[in-house]
């Protein structure tokens, strides 16, 4: 059964087993005591650390292992920040980061900090000349991923490290995706990753804090792996993540690999829209990682797709709202404007077999033809089909509407309240053809995925997204047939 979801946590690298035996038999025992099993320990965590902080690109006192990437994010943040309290309390990041940087925001906002978010283009990326034009005297930290962990995206960071060093700023970089295929460039002063996306065991994070980078540790403390994550270290899991990562990068092939990789998610990216009607393929097409690829297929239920994925062998994941207990879209691809239904996210693991890149790309196009038909849509993109009867306007569309759509005209409406994605967009396209060319089509829905779906879905069908305004239920979405 293929496995295609790396980028959630890679399967563990054959030396990274064997690190991992053979360190518990040699790694139990207090590496801050003197006696000889002790001494063993010290040995094994030492040898661990020059191992990951030479893959990482720093020095070994700079770097501490935590008990997860998420935990070394947390710390970073929370850390630099404080180290840097006199200075001012602004945390500037992206708006595609880990929950993890957007988690420590919120507690650095509830904390009385201030917060300012970076917008991306339409691949994902932040433009650098964005960052120069937001920081400002009293901007504390900046945190930038160095790719994406759903589109794959690369992000600037050698050129933001070079700004936020002329401007006396700290630039925490999350490495956990990108780690594996090589060191960060740049002159980073903070680095996050986690062990699990590389292929070690999970539960082992990474922090490095590089010299000079004021810094002051938060939350419980001990003498611990330099006072700043507390806690007896998991000294095997230590070491099978630092094996692991020392044998991808030092590994005979690695660069090969990569390539191979690059080569299959570039056969699908190009494959994709030619096997499957309606589908947007997501993400930077050249500066991304070379395993990852993202795409969304509109009118599609996530959650069915991934579970007929699952039946035919398949284990991916997804950014889709339909995939998730809170129903809110994924926030990076709604801060990248692009469509979230039906978003299928394949990640592909060292020795991905290419014959099993060529079957997916069999079974997908079968596989969202039957999702598609179990929710009434035909094999074509439906226009005027069959459907739910559009309904005169009625008291549901506020009395005073505001924002974009404020003073169209109310054309045909679409009710689709209390009907969840992909639902809204396949009522539109199915009543969009009724209405004449310049008329418009409303569609209510409470579902919070329209309000980038219906947009994105616009965009697609080269129908004109005239804007929103408030309903007493949800929201009004406007749209205006142009063909």
């Amino acid at each position: 059964m293929p496995y295609f979801d790396a980028a959630s946590a890679a399967p563990l690298h054959p030396v990274a087993r064997e690190a991992l035996l053979a360190s518990l038999d040699e790694g139990w025992a207090d590496p801050a005591r003197l006696y000889r099993e002790g001494r063993r320990g010290r040995l094994l965590l030492d040898a661990a650390r020059e191992a990951a902080a030479e893959a990482v690109g720093c020095r070994p006192d700079e770097l501490v292992f935590t008990p997860s990437g998420t935990q070394a994010v947390h710390t970073g943040v929370a850390g630099a920040l404080a180290g840097r309290r006199r200075t001012g309390r602004r945390l500037l990041h992206s708006a595609v980061e880990h929950s993890s940087v957007l988690h420590a925001a919120e507690a650095h906002a509830a904390a009385g900090g201030t917060v300012a978010e970076l917008a991306v283009d339409r691949t994902g990326r932040v433009a650098a000349g964005d960052v120069a034009a937001a920081l400002t005297p009293d901007t504390a930290l900046v945190a930038l991923q160095s790719a994406n962990h759903e589109v794959g995206t690369e992000q600037p960071v050698e050129e933001v490290a070079e700004l936020c060093q002329e401007a006396g700023v700290p630039l925490l970089v999350d490495a956990a995706q990108s780690l594996a295929w090589g060191p960060v460039p740049g002159a980073w002063s903070l680095l996050a990753a986690s062990a699990h996306k590389w292929g070690g065991p999970p539960g082992v994070g990474v922090l490095a804090v590089r010299k000079g980078t004021r810094f002051a540790p938060q939350g419980p403390r001990d003498e611990r792996e330099s006072g700043r994550s507390a806690g007896f270290e998991n000294i095997p899991a230590v070491v099978a993540a630092a094996a692991a990562l020392r044998a991808l990068r030092s590994g005979p092939g690695t660069d090969t690999e990569a390539a191979r990789l690059r080569e299959l998610v570039d056969r699908i990216r190009t494959r994709l829209p030619e096997l499957v009607p309606d589908v947007e393929v997501v993400g930077d097409p050249v500066r991304r990682l070379p395993h990852l690829v993202t795409f969304s297929c509109l009118y599609v239920d996530g959650e069915t797709l991934l579970h007929e994925l699952d039946r035919a062998g398949f284990s991916v994941s997804s950014g889709s709202s339909c995939t998730s207990s809170t129903l809110t879209p994924s926030h990076v691809l709604r801060a990248m404007g692009v469509l979230s239904e039906g978003n299928v996210r394949v990640s592909l693991p060292y020795g991905t077999a290419e014959a099993d890149v060529e079957r997916f790309l069999e079974v997908l196009p079968g596989v969202v033809r039957s999702v598609r038909e179990r929710l009434g849509v035909a094999a074509e993109a439906p226009v005027a089909a069959p459907g739910s009867a559009p309904r005169e306007p009625s008291a549901a569309v506020a009395e005073e509407p505001a924002g974009a759509a404020a003073e169209e005209p109310e054309g045909v409406v679409v009710d689709a309240l209390g009907r969840r994605c992909p639902i809204p967009v396949i009522e539109l396209a199915k009543t969009i053809g009724q209405v004449p060319v310049g008329g418009t089509v409303t569609v209510l829905s409470d579902d919070e995925a329209a309000r980038q779906d219906i947009p994105a879905w616009c965009g697609m069908r080269d129908q004109e997204y005239v804007g929103e305004r408030a309903a007493e239920r949800g929201a009004a979405y406007v749209v205006r047939r142009r063909v």
